[in-house]
């Protein structure tokens, strides 16, 4: 490849290619107002301690109150929570509108979203910046995780196991 000719957009459709799971990221400002998005940037980074991370965009309208936050959780969506998938993925907009009943609260008042995969709960450890995103490591404080099938994302589009 020349110099200057690198495609950014054949990159990303070259990094599509790797399946992941999809998962919605919940904190709170210190004013009280829930912040919540659908990434796929999560990964296991240590046994012990326990840590994580997930990474995203420098130029997120919640970027600065995850990059503030003292805890977030990272929920694991399952096979039937595409919805919930496309709601925290659009920008603005309450996303937590009219699902009360699908949420519960963890450690800092961090929002929880029930019928997920699994949930991690994290303290805010390390930060890092890697082009145009910020990458964030958690401490895992509390984890659950429950016998369902999960949403997948692959090549742009939803999948299910099987």
């Amino acid at each position: 490849m020349a110099a200057g000719a690198f495609d950014t957009r054949r990159f990303r459709n070259a990094l599509g290619c790797f399946a992941t799971g999809v998962c919605v990221v919940t904190t709170r400002r210190p004013e009280g107002k829930r912040e919540g998005l659908t990434v796929n940037s999560f990964s296991s980074v240590s046994l012990k301690p326990p840590l994580i991370l997930w990474s995203l965009s420098r130029h997120a309208k919640c970027a600065p109150a995850f990059r503030d936050a003292k805890y977030f959780a990272v929920n694991v969506l399952a096979a039937d929570q595409r919805e919930l998938s496309l709601r925290f993925a659009r920008p603005g907009g309450d996303k937590y509108a009219g699902i009360e009943d699908l949420l519960s609260e963890g450690i800092g008042r961090v929002p929880l979203l029930k019928g997920v995969v699994a949930r991690f709960e994290c303290r805010n450890q390390f930060q890092n910046y890697g082009g145009d995103h910020i990458v964030l490591i958690g401490l895992v404080e509390r984890f659950e995780y429950w016998s369902r099938a999960p949403l997948l994302y692959h090549r742009g589009r939803y999948r299910k196991l099987g």
